[in-house]
């Protein structure tokens, strides 16, 4: 089980229906964690649990639980090679495909915007 907030979250395939609790869109967006996770998958593509801790300055452990929050909506997915996790976008999900375009629609009018910002000067 996972904690966030008041919720308890089962992050494993659950056993009964009961056991499914909702993650809404404000819960998925209003942590600046997962946001920083999101925006590194979407800007690299495939990641190792420890290089996405490292590269957002977080603990494992705080790492791992934003990732397997992530994973249990679908959003992203994980991948093993021997005892190594990588983890990126899941691409058939339509969560999944909405925030990468989300994410790289914002980076992109802001490296515009910073541009003509930059012009103006």
């Amino acid at each position: 089980m996972f904690i966030f907030g008041a919720k308890r979250l089962n992050c494993l395939p659950p056993e009964k229906d009961e056991d499914v609790i909702l993650v809404y869109v404000e819960d998925v967006f209003s942590s600046k964690p997962r946001m920083k996770i999101l925006k590194l998958l979407s800007r690299l593509g495939a990641v190792n649990v420890s290089e996405i801790a490292r590269r957002i300055s977080l603990n494992y452990s705080t790492t791992n639980k934003h990732l397997i929050l992530l994973e249990a909506e679908g959003i992203i997915q994980q991948t093993f090679y021997g005892r190594i996790r990588i983890y990126k976008f899941n691409e058939a999900s339509p969560k999944a495909r909405a925030v990468k375009n989300l994410i790289e629609v914002w980076e992109q009018v802001n490296k515009q915007s910073n541009a003509s910002n930059l012009g103006d000067k």
